[in-house]
C-alpha cells in the first residue's frame, strides 16, 4: 500500500508545483489555494507511505519522479521545453530511482 500512497503523493505534488507557477507568486487566488491544498495532500500521502517504506527511499522516489513529471507537465502547460542537458539529467534521475526500486533492500517490496 505504501507505493500506492507514494504514487498519489507524487501526483499531488506535481499538480501543486505547476499550480505554484500558475499562481504568479501567489497573486492569483485559485491557483494559490490549489498550491496549498495539493501540497497538503501530497505531504499527508507521503506520511502514509512512510508507514511501510523507508524515509530515504520514499523521499528519493517522490522527489525524483516529481522532478521528471513536473518538467513534463510544464512542457505541455507552460511551453517550458527542457534542453538536452535537462533531459539527460532527468534520465539519470529515473535510472537512479529504478536502481533503488529494483536493487535496494530498503525499498520495501
Amino acid at each position: 500500500m505504501g507505493y500506492v500512497y507514494l504514487s498519489f503523493a507524487i501526483i499531488a505534488e506535481v499538480i501543486g508545483t505547476n499550480l505554484l507557477k500558475a499562481s504568479t507568486q501567489f497573486t492569483q487566488l485559485w491557483p494559490s489555494v490549489g498550491v496549498v491544498v495539493f501540497y497538503a495532500i501530497s505531504f499527508y500521502l507521503l506520511s502514509l507511505a512512510f508507514r511501510t517504506l523507508s524515509v530515504g527511499v520514499a523521499y528519493a522516489i517522490w522527489s525524483g519522479l516529481g522532478i521528471v513529471f513536473v518538467t513534463l507537465l510544464a512542457a505541455f502547460v507552460f511551453k517550458q521545453i527542457p534542453d538536452l542537458a535537462a533531459v539527460l539529467g532527468m534520465a539519470l534521475i529515473v535510472i537512479g530511482v529504478a536502481v533503488i526500486y529494483l536493487f535496494s533492500n530498503t525499498a520495501g517490496h
